[in-house]
């Protein structure tokens, strides 16, 4: 067994320990495909950005959480610093209908352009089915998939949890960590982080 194969086996491990549960999916493992319809209409699957890195974003556009990283710019900057390096990023709302933060098109959209959302492409997922295919609990809540199609972190888009806009510079971002560490062709250093958030209000 290489090293790497020691370190995804580990993350595995790792993950179901953080979640209390068997994840789904598995880091170290192939993320899972799925088909969504985008906020302009177009039907989009993650197997057509194989080849490229893909962020997932679970995001809640009302969660205390979620405003915190836009806000402040934080999340809108790593979205920029993702895509100039040739990363997908997908934001993803798995709200059920009628639920808090669960916008229309429109309102996604413009939601986007308020915050400044540099995101290559937002989804509804108003029956939960892709947030329950990926266990997303929290807003937010965030996947890295490698050029491969291999899910290589899971977790929190950092180390603190809170709302505190001031407690972005001490956090260590897990997210732009494992977007260097693919660039650079190396082991993500921390492959799996305990999400924190808003919990996510399935349909059911």
């Amino acid at each position: 067994m290489n090293p790497r194969q020691i370190v995804q086996l580990a993350a595995v491990a790792l993950t179901a320990f953080l979640t209390g549960a068997q994840a789904a999916p598995e880091v170290g493992r192939p993320a899972p495909d799925f088909t969504l319809t985008d906020i302009h209409g177009q039907a989009h699957s993650l197997a057509e950005f194989k080849g490229r890195p893909v962020v997932l974003e679970w995001v809640n556009p009302e969660c205390p959480f979620v405003g915190k990283h836009y806000r402040s710019g934080n999340m809108p900057g790593l979205q920029r610093e993702a895509t100039a390096d040739g990363v997908v990023w997908l934001s993803i709302n798995s709200g059920a209908p009628g639920a808090a933060g669960s916008y229309d098109d429109r309102q996604s959209e413009a939601w986007m352009k308020q915050v400044g959302s540099a995101a290559t492409d937002f989804f509804r997922d108003p029956s939960g089915r892709v947030g329950k295919l990926y266990d997303a609990r929290t807003t937010p809540h965030l996947f890295v998939i490698d050029a491969r199609g291999t899910l290589v972190y899971a977790g929190g888009v950092d180390s603190i949890r809170s709302t505190r806009v001031s407690d972005i510079p001490n956090a260590t971002n897990y997210v732009r960590e494992a977007l260097a560490d693919l660039k650079a062709g190396r082991p993500v250093r921390t492959p799996a982080a305990k999400p924190y958030g808003c919990g996510i209000k399935y349909a059911d």
